[in-house]
């Protein structure tokens, strides 16, 4: 394969150990660097984890746990899906734990899980503790790897872990700063980081999309956009587990590569677990008349559903077969003979189908976002391994003039290769803003509009006089602007006080509209579409020794406060903070705790 040039070395003064995590609804894996100055890096993967040492070469892990009546981890990862585990889970009354990650998406992402309910968490733990626990894990195994396979591991181990070892959480396209904050604190709470500024620095995060575009970049499935970036368009569509994280770019430069984001990305919750809760609910139905319709056969059946069947189906057209039991298992009038359960090929094709059409609807959007420019679609993630899936979205998506294509290399840990290719060669330079983002601010009232009339219970006066209404919105970035990393978002405002003691606790909420394209004149705040993205806190004290003291109406005295607003959104994390002048320092302090 021909080198692009997509490779740096790296730049740094000191070697270094970058590790990434990505904790998946159904499957994790885990990728490290060690960094050398001057030197392109070389990604490992950890390929041995405890109870799936007889299968070489396996770089994923199943996103489980099993705790204690007390809330004490017993089991996790393959030795948590081990046959003996299970019986004595059941032996022992431990709970399992699955689809954890589910419990940190964003409240405005609403889970259709078909009936269905997630697993309750154990005694004590929060969904934090849970992924914290499960982080721990990960990274147990993970030095484990490194200090058995490395020459002198421990020696290299204890050598790199002094300055710091610096992590990579990826997490889907939907997630925000809130969830990012989440997952922050389970590195801490599983002792990856210390709960310092400078632990909390060693954590950086990528989205699934875009680690999987670096992952494609890694492994050559880039190489034809590479050789001919024709100004062409293309999507990664990371099929995983719980979600299906759609990102849309286009290459600006090759040497050094630079991509660009070009549409909103997207994310639905409609990955291969919903197939399996489909399937779940299907058969529920289907056997319940039989001695199979049991919740403990039920499960066994959906298990060997997820092995077989879902990973093979090909061809509606064609009966398909649930192999579960022995020859003597049996029953006609519910399709099970010799120990199989028989599906018609459309029933099959019927778990698939809402999220094939759900893929297919936002690409669509996608391709339309982008003004036609996106030519190809790049399919990874488990998911992406189902035949069904890339046949389907192979027809289906021809009208758009796309072609369709997954690399053939293992797919499943495209995310955290992918997430290490992020970290070292940061090849995305802009990417296109999700939501409407902005800042409330009071609007003067206008007595002749119908919607100031209506709002004027809620008029308010500044010291100096003009009457306004509260709730206005000021949108400092909108939805679908394209923001290059470098780009800063700055307003200034002005306020007006009548006690500087106020001054030590200033602050300022960062809303998000999530509502479409529109930029609306109000906050709704109780409205689903609305959310407080963040919380800028400053100690604006200084200013008062500087402050110029006014007379307003009545002779009250007031002091005219005037600041900015300074946000960054090029980043795969948001920042934000309050900036002022004191005539003295030009000092500026910033604080961000998202919800």
């Amino acid at each position: 394969m021909k080198d692009y040039n997509t490779r740096k070395p790296y730049q740094g003064t000191t070697r270094t150990l970058v590790i990434a995590i990505d904790v998946g609804t159904t499957f994790s894996g885990v990728s490290y660097a060690i960094l050398e100055p001057n030197e392109i890096p070389k990604i490992y993967g950890v390929t041995r984890f405890p109870g799936q040492e007889h299968v070489a070469g396996n770089s994923k892990i199943p996103s489980i746990m099993y705790y204690d009546r007390t809330g004490k981890l017993m089991a996790a990862g393959a030795e948590a899906d081990s046959t003996q585990i299970a019986a004595l889970a059941e032996e022992e009354g431990w709970t399992k734990i699955e689809l954890f990650k589910l419990r940190l998406r964003p409240r405005t992402m609403h889970l259709n899980m078909n009936g269905m309910r997630l697993p309750p968490l154990p005694r004590h733990k929060s969904p934090v503790d849970v992924f914290g626990d499960f982080l721990a894990y990960l990274f147990h195994c993970t030095r484990a790897f490194i200090t058995d396979t490395h020459a002198a591991g421990a020696a290299l181990w204890k050598a790199l872990e002094r300055p710091g070892l610096q992590f990579v959480l990826s997490h889907p396209n939907g997630w925000e700063g809130a969830q990012q904050s989440k997952m922050r604190r389970a590195a801490v709470y599983g002792g990856l980081i210390p709960d310092t500024d400078e632990g909390r620095a060693r954590v950086r995060f990528v989205t699934e999309g875009e680690a999987s575009l670096h992952a494609c970049v890694l492994s050559g499935l880039a190489a034809e956009v590479l050789s001919n970036p024709s100004k062409h368009g293309f999507l990664v569509l990371d099929a995983g587990g719980g979600t299906l994280d759609i990102s849309s770019y286009a290459i600006r430069a090759t040497n050094p590569l630079v991509i660009e984001e070009i549409a909103p990305p997207d994310c639905l919750f409609a990955g291969s677990v919903f197939v399996s809760r489909r399937a779940r609910m299907h058969l529920e139905e289907k056997l319940r008349p039989s001695r199979y319709g049991t919740p403990d056969s039920i499960e066994h059946i959906t298990r060997r559903f997820d092995e077989t069947t879902k990973r093979l189906f090909r061809d509606r057209r064609e009966l398909q077969f649930v192999p579960f039991g022995s020859p003597l298992d049996k029953d006609a009038a519910v399709g099970i003979r010799a120990g199989q359960l028989k599906l018609a090929g459309d029933e099959v094709a019927a778990f698939f189908e809402p999220s094939i059409a759900a893929a297919v609807g936002s690409i669509g959007g996608q391709v339309e976002a982008s003004g036609g420019r996106i030519k190809s679609v790049w399919l990874v993630g488990g998911f992406a391994a189902s035949p069904w899936l890339f046949t389907q979205l192979q027809e289906r998506l021809a009208p758009y003039k796309v072609t369709v294509n997954r690399p053939d290399s293992q797919t499943s840990k495209a995310v955290a290769d992918g997430a290490l290719g992020f970290y070292c060669d940061h090849h995305v330079s802009a990417r296109v803003a999700k939501f409407m983002y902005g800042v409330e601010y009071l609007r003067e009232y206008d007595p002749d509009d119908p919607d100031h009339q209506a709002r004027r219970e809620r008029l308010c006066e500044l010291p100096s006089g003009p009457r306004l209404l509260p709730d206005a919105f000021d949108c400092i970035l909108a939805r679908g602007v394209k923001v290059k990393e470098s780009t800063v978002f700055t307003r200034k405002y002005c306020t007006e006080l009548t006690n500087l003691s106020t001054l030590s606790v200033f602050e300022v909420e960062i809303w998000c509209f999530r509502g479409g394209n529109h930029i609306p004149k109000w906050i709704m705040r109780h409205a689903e579409h609305f959310s407080t993205l963040c919380v800028v806190r400053a100690d604006l004290s200084p200013l008062s020794g500087s402050a110029e003291p006014k007379q307003g109406r009545g002779g009250r005295a007031y002091w005219t406060i005037v600041f900015s607003v300074e946000i960054h959104f090029g980043l795969t994390e948001f920042r934000a903070r309050i900036k002022w002048n004191d005539n003295v320092r030009g000092a500026y302090s910033f604080i961000i705790e998202e919800d």
